[in-house]
């Protein structure tokens, strides 16, 4: 019977999360509990919503496994049960390990909503330099979901508009806009490139996101700005969640005049100018594209970088692996 805790995709992602491999339990309460109630996930780990300031507190006179148990579905950086972190384990590295992302240029993230065909990379280890949740399956490829970005919501004045995170494929499409009907929508995959045009034009970054309660694998892509992305933040702050597209920004000083225009769209402050040339930091550039689609002079273009790691490049992946 269906209530309005279980629907018709609770079931589908309950299926799948049988098959999963390395999926317990917990796993899946953990991952129903991020999907099911993505704003107030998100808005305690960015400490944000004010159950933070009420309730964490008087949360912290609970027992230690308590804790520890409320600890594993707050995101780690900000989650006040991880004061006396495991011995070894850093708690801000345990979270991006099994939640982070990884930056793609535009041409990048549109091909990942126009598949049109299911796709299974089970292991991308070299792609998804993390230890977990680094498969990339895409059953129903064409579902695709747009949800009010919970970081944008989650903040006073936030970047708009909301709707600019792209939830691909099953079970994750039907389940976010079952259980989120107010703030979710389906969309067509010409809507889903036209809100990635937007938005890379807003000047905002792409990221494939992926969660070890997810399945362990790809679920969105989202759209961020430094000023509201929690992850973004997290990157510029020294939590590892964003892996490098693969790709490092150039800069041919024949064509820059030193405008400055595209230290503006940078949301890594990989961009500064010396004698009115502008100059990358290797360090801190991620490749995501945005300052070369904002250059006027067209000073600006993506290059590989062996050591920035493998792009997200799917349909050369795809074709390795068959």
């Amino acid at each position: 019977m269906k209530t309005p805790f279980i629907k018709d995709s609770t079931l589908d992602f309950i299926s799948e999360a049988l098959d999963a491999e390395d999926y317990s339990w917990f796993d899946l309460l953990h991952g129903y509990v991020y999907a099911r109630w993505p704003y107030l996930y998100i808005g305690l780990g960015l400490g944000e919503h004010p159950l933070t300031q009420i309730w964490w507190p008087r949360l912290r006179r609970f027992t230690r496994p308590i804790g520890r148990m409320l600890g594993w579905l707050v995101p780690d950086p900000l989650n006040p049960f991880h004061h006396d972190p495991p011995p070894q384990d850093e708690p801000q590295l345990r979270h991006a390990a099994g939640y982070h992302g990884k930056v793609m240029p535009l041409e990048s993230a549109r091909r990942l909503v126009l598949v049109n065909e299911e796709i299974r990379l089970p292991d991308l280890e070299q792609v998804i330099p993390y230890p977990r949740a680094r498969a990339l399956i895409l059953k129903n490829p064409d579902h695709i979901a747009v949800l009010d970005c919970p970081c944008r919501s989650a903040r006073e004045d936030p970047c708009l508009p909301l709707d600019v995170c792209l939830i691909v494929g099953e079970p994750f499409a039907s389940f976010v806009v079952e259980h989120n009907p107010d703030r979710a929508r389906r969309i067509t995959r010409a809507e889903a490139e036209r809100i990635l045009e937007e938005e890379d034009t807003r000047g905002h970054v792409h990221h494939a996101f992926f969660k070890d309660a997810m399945l362990g694998r790809f679920y969105a892509i989202c759209n961020c700005c430094a000023c509201c992305c929690g992850a973004l933040q997290s990157q510029r702050n020294g939590t590892p969640m964003l892996a490098s597209s693969g790709y490092l920004c150039q800069v041919d000083e024949t064509l820059c005049i030193g405008c400055g225009e595209c230290h503006d769209y940078c949301q890594f402050n990989a961009l500064s100018s010396i004698d009115y040339v502008s100059q990358v930091d290797p360090s801190a550039c991620m490749g995501c594209g945005v300052c070369v689609n904002h250059c006027p002079q067209g000073a600006l273009a993506l290059q590989r970088e062996e050591s920035k790691g493998i792009p997200l490049e799917l349909l050369e992946l795809v074709g390795i692996s068959m």
